[in-house]
């Protein structure tokens, strides 16, 4: 089996205070390890609003979760996404090596290193 990348956007309902939202994220990456998924970050988002309502509700706690795993990892995180009534929306997908790179460099802080490199030079000349 190829093991692959993926990175999980999902939705939490508002209407949870701070530690029902982490032990929601707690349980879906607890999903994870128990199928050998290799979890490389969680990403709090924080509460932002919502593009449209969803449930008569107009915000929402947005979380992402980048893994790596083989088989069916995924199906098994959606359907335990599908029972959790916690969870208003889900999105999966498979990163490529130029996303995985991508990631990887925004996690370290690079990103932010190149754009305060790029903004000094301007200043410089």
């Amino acid at each position: 089996m190829e093991v692959r990348n993926y990175e999980t956007v999902f939705i939490v309902t508002p209407v949870l205070n701070e530690s029902q939202v982490q032990e929601t994220v707690e349980k879906f990456t607890q999903v994870l390890k128990e199928n050998s998924a290799a979890i490389l970050s969680t990403e709090a988002w924080g509460l932002r609003k919502l593009a449209y309502p969803i449930q008569k509700k107009t915000t929402g706690y947005y979380y992402c979760l980048s893994y790596t795993g083989t088989g069916n990892i995924v199906d098994v995180l959606e359907l335990a996404f599908r029972r959790d009534e916690r969870v208003i929306r889900f999105l999966s997908t498979v990163l490529d090596k130029h996303a995985v790179e991508y990631n990887n460099r925004r996690r370290n802080g690079e990103m932010n290193l190149q754009k305060a490199a790029k903004e000094t030079e301007g200043v410089a000349q």
